[in-house]
């Protein structure tokens, strides 16, 4: 893709302060897009702002929790009163508890189910208004290969994240007569700040990893760039057809039921 694919359009990316949100913010900002960045870590928020905007990148930073409708709907009326348009809306916001069905609280679930899914349904109702102005509109969710297969340890993240596909079809579906596209990018093991603290909540998280990566065929994690790459396809031209879809991005992790680098 070229600089000039992106220029002039405007991308709102959530939980873009770190990991996958910001390599996504970045990706937008080299092909020529505004970013607006949502988080609700404002240190990090405005250090990212500050690194996108050394390179020249137009970006601002909107200190928003997305488990909180009043927030989002502030952001979304300050990013559309601040950029005048929204062409591309990427959900990335996520947040993961390590906890077993008898150990987690109902207000734990919910505080994954609002933050990884009603934040989607939420963002979307209310930057939609700005995204029908667009003749180039895309939403991208952002999954996970949870939304497919489970890991021990978290009902409720894997929960969250097969809603997070399912709703990307179904938005999908009721959007594509407006024009707006909606896919799902659904991650491998990736090493963003989310996978570290999975890690660490078990007795060798090296080892861990290390018996992680022994099971996927490519032998490594991912990097918040590559998931970035797939996030810039299915928002560009190149991807003008592809709705209601999703990409797995998971260095081959979930393309068999068995298999060991030994």
């Amino acid at each position: 893709m070229s600089r000039r694919d992106f220029q002039d359009h405007v991308a709102v990316v959530t939980g873009a302060a770190s990991g996958i949100g910001l390599a996504v913010a970045q990706r937008f900002a080299e092909e020529g897009a505004s970013v607006a960045l949502w988080d609700r870590d404002e240190k990090r928020g405005f250090d990212a702002t500050a690194q996108l905007r050394s390179t020249g990148a137009i970006c601002e930073f909107f200190p928003v929790d997305v488990g909180v409708e009043e927030e989002l709907l502030q952001a979304a009326t300050q990013v559309t009163r601040r950029f005048r348009r929204v062409d591309h809306l990427v959900n990335n916001a996520g947040v993961v508890i390590v906890k077993g069905v008898e150990e987690c609280t109902s207000a734990e679930w919910d505080y994954i189910m609002n933050v990884n899914v009603r934040s989607v349904f939420l963002a979307v109702k209310y930057l939609l208004p700005a995204l029908q102005s667009s003749s180039q509109a895309t939403i991208v969710n952002i999954g996970s290969v949870s939304g497919f297969v489970a890991q021990k340890g978290t009902p409720a993240y894997v929960a969250s994240k097969g809603a997070v596909l399912m709703l990307s079809k179904a938005l999908a579906l009721d959007l594509a007569v407006q024009g707006i596209r909606v896919n799902c990018v659904c991650p491998g093991i990736t090493d963003t700040p989310m996978l570290r603290l999975h890690l660490n909540s078990t007795a060798d998280p090296e080892r861990t990893l290390r018996e992680r990566c022994s099971r996927v065929p490519l032998g490594r994690m991912l990097s918040p760039r590559e998931i970035g790459d797939a996030v810039l396809y299915l928002s560009g031209d190149h991807s003008s057809g592809i709705t209601g879809t999703e990409l797995v991005v998971d260095a081959g992790y979930t393309s068999t039921a068995e298999w060991s680098s030994d």
